[in-house]
């Protein structure tokens, strides 16, 4: 029996040397390595399917019912499979993308995709099916399957995932049977460098953590590399989608939902800017852009607002920690929490070379025709 630790790195040297996809894919695959050889590895940049919010891994989307998450994963999702922007701002590289909408039907795919696009072509790159085993019964090995065919791919959308989880092991507990579920993802994603999306719930009980609104245990979270949670807003925002993750900075953003044409916009700015009522807003923004002001100089610069109107809010954002005022009664925006910029983060990761083959089982096929 071979010893699962063994040095990897004693192997026979190749006759020709490895192309760089072929050294990056025996990167990911080795196990074990020295501390000197670790230190003086070259590891690839993480490959971002949508740079700051999608990167390589398992990203687990959580969100309420009817709450959009379904537009917003086809959404992303055909734009990378066409390249340009994700999210109407978001610069997205072009990549094959295997889409698995297991609660829907070919023709609501077919309606919703219509909407989307808005007369654009649909791109060939995007493979849907409304099928799949459950992962540890076959599903793991259709996909890669897929992965194998699609050297390309950046990203696979499994909505919804409890359609795939499977069955716990027996006398698992709870947590351990999530963070298993979860693990079968995670070999694909590691394996091909590749952003995995699984699509989940929250629970009905609101929490002030968002990580904890996630349906399920602390497993699902823990096993994943990103967690991202889409809540339901306030104001111009109809989403507010919360993001953390080991290669993800934490941040929050607004989006704004297209009913007319189901297309998701991420919206400029602090999320506050979008959650309050547009008075507040004015005032809000006039402030950040005018610090060490009176009330009197905001209703100067917002004729259409009433002078008292504007007394009473900036008073009541005080009080509420979105304005901050001096012992003058000079207002100033309080500071808004970090907030991780999606353009610092990069836009061209490495390509993905061709992965080590898996034999393809009996009947399980997703086909990319």
């Amino acid at each position: 029996m071979s010893n699962p630790l063994s040095p990897q790195h004693l192997q026979p040297v190749a006759e020709t040397p490895p192309s760089p996809q072929e050294e990056a894919a025996q990167v990911r695959r080795r196990t074990a390595w020295t501390a000197a050889e670790l230190m003086a590895a070259q590891f690839p940049e993480p490959r971002w399917a949508v740079p700051g919010i999608l990167s390589e891994g398992v990203n687990l989307l959580a969100g309420p019912p009817k709450v959009g998450k379904s537009w917003l994963s086809l959404g992303l999702g055909l734009s990378v499979a066409a390249g340009g922007t994700a999210l109407e701002s978001v610069p997205v590289q072009a990549g094959p993308v295997l889409y698995l909408a297991l609660e829907d039907t070919p023709r609501r795919l077919q309606s919703r995709m219509g909407k989307i696009l808005n007369g654009r072509a649909a791109p060939a790159s995007l493979t849907l099916a409304t099928q799949c085993p459950p992962l540890p019964q076959g599903g793991t090995q259709a996909i890669a399957d897929w992965l194998e065919r699609n050297p390309d791919a950046r990203m696979v959308v499994i909505d919804v995932f409890a359609k795939v989880r499977g069955t716990s092991p027996p006398g698992a507990s709870a947590y351990d049977a999530d963070y298993a579920a979860v693990g079968h993802a995670k070999k694909l994603a590691d394996s091909y460098g590749i952003a995995v999306v699984l699509v989940h719930h929250v629970r009905k009980a609101g929490s002030d953590d968002f990580l904890a609104e996630v349906s399920g245990t602390n497993g699902l979270a823990g096993a994943a590399d990103a967690t991202l949670v889409l809540k339901r807003a306030r104001g111009q925002a109809d989403g507010i989608l919360h993001v953390t993750g080991r290669d993800v900075d934490e941040s929050e953003h607004a989006l704004k939902f297209h009913k007319d044409r189901g297309a998701w916009q991420l919206l400029d700015g602090p999320v506050s800017d979008h959650t309050v009522s547009d008075t507040r807003a004015a005032v809000l923004r006039y402030v950040r852009d005018n610090p060490g002001v009176r009330p009197k100089d905001i209703a100067a610069g917002l004729p259409s607002i009433e002078a008292d109107t504007i007394r009473r809010y900036c008073s009541r954002m005080a009080e509420a920690g979105q304005l901050t005022k001096d012992a003058s009664g000079r207002y100033s925006a309080a500071p808004a929490p970090e907030v991780s910029p999606v353009s610092d983060c990069p836009t061209a990761p490495a390509e993905q070379g061709e992965q080590a083959g898996h034999p393809e089982p009996p009947g399980v096929r997703l086909s990319d025709s």
